[in-house]
Formats: C-alpha cells, structure tokens, sequence
C-alpha cells in the first residue's frame, strides 16, 4: 500500500509547482492536492503550469479537490452552496479535464457548510443534485467521487462516517454509482466517531484514506491515534488504495516518522 503525499498542506514552504518535485525527491511517487487555483475555472495557461509541474516530477496525481471556496476564510465546498450551482458546474468540467490529463481518477468533493439563509434540506436536496452531476462529469474518464466528514468546521454537516454515507446512498439512489466515502482518521476521530467499527464496517468500501495523528494534525507518532493499526486492519478488510498524508509538519522533515519504520515512502 503506497503513500500520496497531499502538497496543499505539506512541503508549503515551496511555492505549489514546486511541491510535486520536492515530493518526488523525497521517495514518494504519488502526490494530491486541494484545489490549486484561486477560481473554479481558471485560465488555460495555469491548468497547463500545474499539469506540467506533476507531470515533469514524475510523480502521479492520485487525487484532487473540487474547487471548495475560501478555505482559509472559512469555506468548506460549494456541493451544498445554493447559489453557485453554474459555478460548480464549471469547475467539474476543469476537474475532469485535468484528471483526463494526468490519470487521476479521485475528486474529492467538500460538500459545504450549512447557510442560515437557507433550509437543511433545500441544501441537501441541491447536494444530492450536484454529487451527481459530478459523478457524470468524471465517469467518463473513469472518476470516482469522494465525500469526507471534516472536523474543525462547525457548520459542516458531515461530521460522522455515517452522515457521508447518508449522502452516498442518496446519490446512488439518484442514480450515480461512482461515489465513495474518504475516509480520513484524523478528522473521524476528532469528531468522536468509533474509527474502529467504521473499519471494521466499511473498510472494504472506503474510496481513500487520509491519516494525522491527533490531537494537533502532524505526523504520525505525535499524536495519540493508532494509526498504523487502523491501516493495516482496512487493508486486512480489503482496503487497497493509498494512504493520503495529510497532516502539519511539525518538524524539518515531515517524513522522518517513515525513517523509523520498516516501510518505504512509496509503500507500506
């Protein structure tokens, strides 16, 4: 089981571009990334620059965001957002393009906070419509799109295994089968779900995993989360994607918990 390295949130010394060499410099093989543009439908040249800097690292773009909104002021997706469907809409198109360029079959789609403005299930109601029209969007390369419980934002919805899986079924109800729950342990454990019996339910179905170790989001071995042992028992259960890094370095090296460890960068 190989290791992506997520380059929005490590090696963020380096401006973006560089991150897919740096990874590949230091023995990874796989990089994903948040959306990487300040707009949902940005200029050719720039989805050109950024296709170029994975693809000249030799690297493989294993997964990539949805356009999500302000991230730093607070967004957390524009799935949920009424009001930006034509928006969303673009930025599928961009998506798909750029996973048919670079071989990356994993969109994640952050699916938004809730809005006062507006009702539950008015939200809902346009969530289940655009994760389907997503799921179009990227079927025909052979795209899978992932929904994530995310902690730390309180007014996001889905806080719990579960509540994805909620919205998963829907969707596949409303006829899109390529739909699948990210499972990142960081954030299921800091919003109090039993991570072990999601595993042990839902393991052979996860669509990717992310790890940190908790509390704090750094590395593995900071934390108090045991990660290694939720690892190994998804893949028992039939997990057999990668594993995404998606923590804060807290440290020069980020990746010098693998030194320690039996596995290398590009495999567990």
């Amino acid at each position: 089981m190989s290791y992506t390295v997520n380059c929005s949130i490590l090696l963020t010394d380096l401006p973006l571009l560089e991150r897919p060499a740096a990874a590949r410099a230091a023995g990874f093989d796989a990089v994903e990334f948040w959306w990487p543009f300040a707009t949902s439908a940005p200029a050719d040249r720039d989805v050109d620059a950024f296709v170029a800097a994975v693809q000249d690292a030799g690297v493989q773009l294993s997964g990539l965001n949805f356009d999500a909104g302000d991230m730093p002021g607070g967004d957390r997706g524009l799935v949920s957002w009424i009001g930006r469907e034509a928006e969303f809409a673009e930025n599928v198109a961009v998506v798909a393009a750029i996973g048919e360029r670079t071989g990356c079959t994993a969109f994640n789609a952050l699916y938004g906070n809730r809005q006062p403005e507006h009702t539950p299930e008015a939200q809902d109601a346009l969530a289940v419509q655009n994760l389907v029209a997503a799921a179009q969007g990227v079927a025909r390369i052979g795209g899978t799109v992932l929904l994530e419980p995310v902690s730390g934002a309180p007014a996001y919805p889905l806080k719990t295994a579960q509540d994805a899986l909620d919205t998963i079924a829907e969707v596949r109800r409303a006829g899109a089968d390529n739909i699948g729950l990210l499972a990142d342990f960081y954030h299921l454990a800091v919003n109090g779900d039993d991570v072990a019996a999601v595993i042990e339910q839902h393991a052979a179905d996860f669509a990717h995993l992310q790890i940190a170790d908790a509390p704090g989001r750094h590395e593995p071995g900071t934390g108090e989360l045991p990660l290694q042992q939720w690892i190994d028992r998804s893949r028992a259960l039939g997990y057999t994607g990668r594993v995404g890094l998606e923590y804060k370095a807290s440290q020069e090296d980020p990746f010098a918990w693998l030194s320690s460890r039996s596995a290398t960068r590009t495999g567990a």
